[in-house]
């Protein structure tokens, strides 16, 4: 059978990789598979019940017992010529069965290491994540990697085409891992059809990836970002996934990297060309989307649900750029012409915006949740150091075109966050201002008819209100405005989408949101499981005014908020002697008149948050100097 067109695609990539030839593959309107293809591969069967490591593993029957010696009978360094595939059987693999590093192991196109669960994913375990460095075409398919004791799943470093489809990665229920995975300085990674949960962090986490796909992947269960692609990622699709109960977020393109962990010509932006398409983000402490430094992002028909409690919906602020210790090495970038510093320590950078969309998404948060201040975040401009190379002053919303989205969160005059002269999309800014994104989005005056959001069915209700929601067609991205040294590829300019979430055509620009009609096949979903008890979260506090005396009156304000509703606040003042006054206020208002104080040497005001679950969040919310 000959290959298909795809396959023959991939090979070709694999020969020009071969020869270190750069290539930009253009990211394709139709939900991203990797395809195999039909390889000549040596087959080795492992099973860790009955199989002996004695064995020649060419069959089930005379199968291996550890994945350590398939892994070792794969030749090391020079270039395959012969693919193999490990077939796993159903059993439990433990840390002793398994390689302690997976390195150098140099397949193609034609000859990929594919290892495989033969027995179905829940069937077959590994209980130590796979470390992997410096390996090309590596397709791990069909089985689960659950640490113990829990903890990062899946690491990749300098690697080169590889799949994960049909897994399963848990780095703990309690969030025990650091990232489930983690991929950086490497190339064509692609994450498909994918369960991955359990990080204190990220529980995807990219720095300097460039090319590849994340599509129709549950990512959840992360106390950081549920997904981000930074330190110069480029080229990458996140498409049709479900993005869920995270802390800082559910996905951003950009973020924060150590300058030297970068790979030249992406030495500019945090993020490079992504496509974050037809994805549903649910229960999110903080944004359900953003960008933090990024060039040509195209987020467009994503439904956001129960996002920004702590914060806001959507946010498009700045990255950041540090020198993590190797000053040499973040020197030689700056003199190559890439933005940053090379100062350790405390100091770091701004990373700019330039051509963020944000298109047809819909946010919907329900009666009795709302963003805790705001519906966007935007950042006005910063000042930059001389010598970082960055455009002074930095700015997060140039050419940031925010359009057809509807959104329906908080009440009717909550703040678009851009209201103060200090934060971004000013009356000057021709493409985002006040009076455009009033006029070009549906904000808090239709209420979105979704069919069950509540059962996760955000499909859109038949012949409801999304189908005459305003949308806009979306353009694509002018090009040729990219720094010019070191020059990276422009990839993909056209940001067609053509499909929907479930894959069925999308003939129009309507309706916003993850999926184009009602009828659309829906994923099988779970009952979600009973939210993170989370501490309350204490959003704006102020008192004035800061400079006192006896008699006089301070007002101090405090704005909080739970999970399980509004908690209860309690505004303490202290002396050094911690002489404390206490004031509860139901209006989250309070005003106090200074006595005589023990001492005239200053001292503090903090207000303490309690919810229903008796949990307690403190912050000092001001701290008073007084008159002499």
């Amino acid at each position: 059978m000959s290959l298909s067109y795809r396959a023959k695609l991939f090979c070709l990539v694999g020969f020009i990789t071969a020869l270190h030839s750069p290539i930009v593959l253009a990211q394709e309107s139709e939900v991203p598979r990797y395809d195999i293809g039909e390889p000549a591969l040596q087959e080795l069967w492992v099973d860790p019940q009955s199989g002996n490591d004695s064995n020649n593993g060419a069959s089930r029957s005379a199968a291996l017992r550890t994945v350590a010696e398939a892994w070792n009978r794969i030749p090391q360094g020079g270039t395959l010529t012969l693919g193999y595939r490990i077939n796993l059987t159903a059993g439990t693999f433990s840390a002793s069965a398994l390689p302690n590093y997976w390195e150098s192991r140099h397949g193609t196109a034609a000859a990929p290491i594919i290892i495989r669960g033969v027995d179905g994913r829940d069937a077959t375990v590994f209980e130590s994540g796979p470390n992997i460095f410096d390996t090309r075409y590596l397709y791990l398919l069909d089985f689960s990697v659950v640490p113990v004791p829990a903890g990062d799943a899946f690491h990749c470093e300098q690697c080169d085409h590889v799949l994960l489809r049909g897994m399963v990665f848990n780095g703990g229920s309690n969030q025990e891992g650091q990232e489930t995975i983690k991929v950086n300085q490497s190339s064509y990674m692609y994450i498909e059809d994918s369960d991955i949960s359990g990080a204190s962090d990220n529980a995807v986490d990219f720095v300097s990836v460039q090319h590849g796909h994340v599509a129709r992947n549950r990512i959840h269960n992360a106390n950081d970002w549920c997904i981000y692609t930074k330190g110069g990622s480029a080229y990458l699709s996140i498409e049709g996934n479900r993005i869920y109960d995270c802390g800082t977020g559910g996905y951003t393109a950009g973020q924060g990297t150590g300058f030297e962990f970068m790979s030249s010509p992406w030495l500019h932006y945090e993020a490079y060309n992504i496509k974050f398409i037809n994805n549903v983000v649910h229960d999110t402490d903080g944004a359900g989307f953003g960008v933090n430094g990024g060039y040509n992002i195209l987020l467009a028909h994503n439904t956001l649900y129960r996002v920004g409690r702590r914060s806001h919906g959507i946010e498009v602020v700045f990255g950041a750029r540090s020198c993590d210790g190797n000053s040499s090495a973040c020197a030689a970038r700056i003199a190559a012409g890439g933005w940053g510093t090379s100062l350790t320590g405390d100091n770091s950078e701004s990373i700019p915006n330039r051509n963020v969309f944000i298109y047809n998404n819909v946010l919907y948060n329900p009666t009795g949740y709302r963003s805790d201040s705001q519906h966007f975040a935007v950042y006005g401009p910063r000042s930059v150091s001389g010598g970082s190379n960055i455009p002074s002053p930095a700015r997060s919303d140039t050419n940031l075109q925010i359009r057809g989205n509807l959104i329906w969160n908080g009440p009717s005059d909550l703040p678009l966050g851009i209201e103060e002269s200090d934060q971004g999309c000013q009356s000057s800014n021709t493409t985002c201002n006040e009076t455009q994104l009033r006029s070009e989005n549906t904000i808090n005056s239709v209420e979105p008819q979704l069919i069950n959001p509540g059962l996760r069915d955000f499909r859109p209700v038949e012949a409801g209100n999304l189908f005459s929601a305003l949308t806009f067609a979306i353009p694509p991205f002018a090009g040729g405005d990219l720094p010019a040294s070191p020059a990276a590829p422009q990839g993909n300019l056209e940001n067609p989408v053509t499909r929907d979430r479930s894959e069925g055509s999308r003939s129009s620009d309507l309706p916003p949101g993850a999926y184009a009609t009602s009828s659309a096949s829906l994923e099988e979903i779970p009952l979600p499981s009973p939210p993170r008890d989370v501490f309350p979260t204490i959003g704006r506090a102020s008192c004035t005014p800061r400079s006192v005396k006896k008699g006089t009156t301070i007002t101090c304000t405090a704005i909080a908020s739970d999970d399980n509703g509004r908690p209860s606040l309690v505004v303490t003042f202290a002396d050094r002697y911690r002489k404390t006054m206490k004031l509860k206020s139901g209006k989250y208002s309070a005003s106090w008149k200074i006595p005589r104080l023990s001492t005239r040497s200053g001292f503090s005001a903090v207000v303490s948050a309690k919810d229903s679950a008796n949990q307690v969040t403190t912050k000092t919310i001001a701290r008073f100097k007084w008159q002499r």
